[in-house]
């Protein structure tokens, strides 16, 4: 019984350890990108679905991109600020964001934006658990 208790000691010792800090670049450490749109209002609905599949492209094409969501804004509160589109990127480090940012297809996803987006907001932070 001794033994099990220790053994479930040390492991959760573990487990704790890699979660420690995101700053630390542990194993729990995550770089988020958040990026949320407004788009412009003469983007039609079919130019947006394909700024939507542009965008969920990108984790397949820029090796960097842990993980990735997004979704359209379902707030009842209204504080949106005219954004509707949220994009979420996740990186396990500043390099690999530093690496998709000048990325020739994050670029050519910025490029499909022209004359489409009416604000763009952009925020990155360090995952704290």
């Amino acid at each position: 019984m001794k033994k099990m208790v220790m053994l479930c000691l040390v492991l959760m010792v573990g487990l704790f350890a890699g979660c420690a800090s995101p700053i630390g670049h542990t194993n729990w450490a995550q770089l988020r990108h958040v990026v949320m749109f407004q788009f412009t209002a003469n983007t039609t609905p079919e130019q947006v679905k394909e700024i939507e599949a542009a965008f969920r492209a990108l984790p397949a094409k820029i090796p960097g991109i842990a993980g990735f969501e997004w979704g359209t804004n379902v707030s009842p509160e209204h504080l949106n600020q005219g954004l509707t589109h949220c994009f979420l990127l996740t990186f396990r480090s500043q390099a690999d964001r530093d690496a998709y940012l000048p990325h020739p297809a994050h670029k050519a996803f910025g490029a499909l934006l022209k004359g489409h987006v009416e604000k763009v907001t952009v925020l990155d932070y360090w995952a704290q658990p």
